[in-house]
């Protein structure tokens, strides 16, 4: 087993594969080695890290630390946040909008990307640069479930991962279209549980959000 999930490469299909992907703010990287314990124990070892604190590559590279947890970077707006991300140990990159130089990037050092498309224009300028699978965010900005369904019907073949007002009370809404292979939330990763080293209650949530994804 690899010491450390560094430089080891994933699939967009196994980064969905637990049809939910936990967006993480950690505004302490102390708390970092932790949290991604906590989340492996909650049967959920995923995490998106966001670029949203000074905490956030520190915290990628411990997370990265951790052979069982595949660790992404969240908010990537730069294709220089790219290559940070990935000399911090991100496996995948996801970002709230479509930056043509964020995704050229990210496929030039062939590493799964997520950007953020929500009209019709983004989704063709994603596609037209090969990829499948948009971030659409916020998602309950913008229609939620109802507007993904709407855009999947000229889009066959797109996969969307709605982020952005989803919850353990709505996953299902989401998961239940055939185009939405994961959602992305925070609710099992609460900032203030991360900050209050509230590991076992984290480790519940995630527990509890992957057998609701299960059940459905």
């Amino acid at each position: 087993m690899p010491s450390s999930n560094k430089g080891a490469k994933v699939s967009a299909a196994e980064i969905q594969s637990r049809k939910i992907v936990p967006v993480v703010v950690v505004d302490d990287a102390a708390t970092a080695s932790e949290l991604g314990d906590a989340m492996v124990r909650g049967n959920l070892p995923v995490a998106e890290v966001t670029f949203r604190t000074a905490a956030a590559p520190k915290a990628m590279e411990i997370m990265s630390s951790n052979p069982e947890l595949i660790v992404g970077a969240g908010t990537v707006i730069t294709a220089e946040q790219v290559d940070q991300a990935i000399d911090c140990g991100a496996q995948f990159i996801v970002s709230p909008g479509t930056n043509i130089e964020v995704i050229e990037r990210a496929l030039e050092l062939d590493v799964p990307v997520f950007p953020g498309a929500v009209t019709p224009s983004e989704i063709m300028t994603v596609l037209s640069l090969g990829l499948k699978t948009v971030k659409f965010f916020p998602a309950s900005t913008f229609g939620g479930a109802a507007a993904i369904k709407s855009l999947s019907a000229p889009f066959v073949g797109v996969n969307f991962m709605p982020t952005g007002g989803v919850s353990l009370n709505n996953m299902a809404d989401y998961l239940s279209l055939s185009c939405i292979p994961a959602v992305g939330g925070s609710w099992m990763v609460p900032a203030a549980a991360v900050n209050a080293g509230e590991f076992e209650k984290i480790e519940r949530l995630c527990s509890e959000a992957v057998a609701a994804a299960a059940a459905l």
